[in-house]
């Protein structure tokens, strides 16, 4: 599937429940059309990771998640042998001769495909998405760009296997460290910032339409007045949907001093910014 300009990718990640913008629907058109990755900066919670699912279910591809994490190393991301089952293969032919018994173990019938590989194998076209990528090491990070490169692996006792249909590829960063200027050069790049309260608003609307739309454009303002303030953790879009169910839960319709600080543990998640904002919305 492809769709042959932004605005009908616009509408049809609005079909999906994904509310981009004009930049957003531009870059996901052009990744497609140029088969590049794009890198989806921003803050923790604004949407990222809801952009590739929404992207794999526009486009009729099947999503696969590569979730990164510190220690994460090849064997988890791209692949690894069943040495288990190699072990039993190995026992019940300790007779046979080595060499032959070494090809039949280094077959593909003991291989574990991980997600970078599963990508790469599959017949169908997928979304590859590999969340977080800042938070692996540069090590991991270099195999990241060796297989985005080519789209290829090669395996010492297999061969190379190329990619028979790219994936759309989709990287996240929550910018906890810098990246490689060699991965950012082979991306397009894409910044997803906290929404405005138009959009905010539309994106509660939307996610939850059992709300008022009078209370969620005073959420979405309470939420951004929030946000200008100097604490640790501001809230994010996720937590201005559970905000949402949450009033919805109590069978709040409107927003005062008193309904904002009792709830104020759903957007927040440290005492301290909690302390913080109750205190500022006393003194306004």
């Amino acid at each position: 599937m492809s769709y042959s300009s932004p605005s009908e990718v616009a509408t049809a990640l609005r079909g999906e429940g994904y509310l981009p913008d004009d930049r957003i629907a531009q870059v996901v058109f052009l990744a497609e059309r140029l088969a590049k990755p794009v890198l989806v900066a921003g803050p923790a919670g604004v949407g990222k990771t809801e952009l590739a699912k929404s992207l794999a279910a526009a486009y009729g591809r099947r999503l696969i998640r590569l979730q990164c994490y510190e220690g994460l190393d090849e064997a988890k991301a791209l692949y690894e042998w069943n040495y288990r089952k190699q072990l039993l293969r190995i026992q019940a032919g300790e007779r046979a001769d080595w060499s032959e018994l070494a090809d039949d173990i280094f077959s593909e019938e003991f291989l574990l495909s991980r997600p970078l590989l599963e990508a790469i194998r599959s017949t169908d076209p997928v979304v590859l998405l590999i969340d977080e990528v800042d938070r692996v090491e540069m090590e991991t990070e270099a195999l990241l760009l060796e297989v985005l490169s080519d789209f290829q692996v090669s395996i010492p006792e297999l061969g190379t296997i190329e990619s028979s249909s790219q994936p759309m590829v989709v990287l996240t960063s929550n910018n906890t460290r810098e990246l490689s200027e060699a991965l950012k050069r082979r991306c397009l790049f894409l910044h997803i910032d906290y929404p405005t309260i138009e959009r905010e608003t539309a994106i509660l609307l939307s996610r939850v339409p059992e709300i008022p739309e009078a209370l969620a454009t005073s959420m979405a303002k309470v939420v951004a007045s929030i946000r200008a303030e100097p604490i640790r953790k501001p809230p994010s879009v996720s937590e201005s949907l559970d905000w949402a169910r949450t009033l919805l839960t109590l069978g709040i319709e409107r927003l005062d001093e008193d309904v904002v600080t009792d709830t104020l543990h759903v957007l927040l998640k440290y005492q301290a910014d909690v302390d913080k904002v109750a205190a500022s919305l006393s003194q306004t």
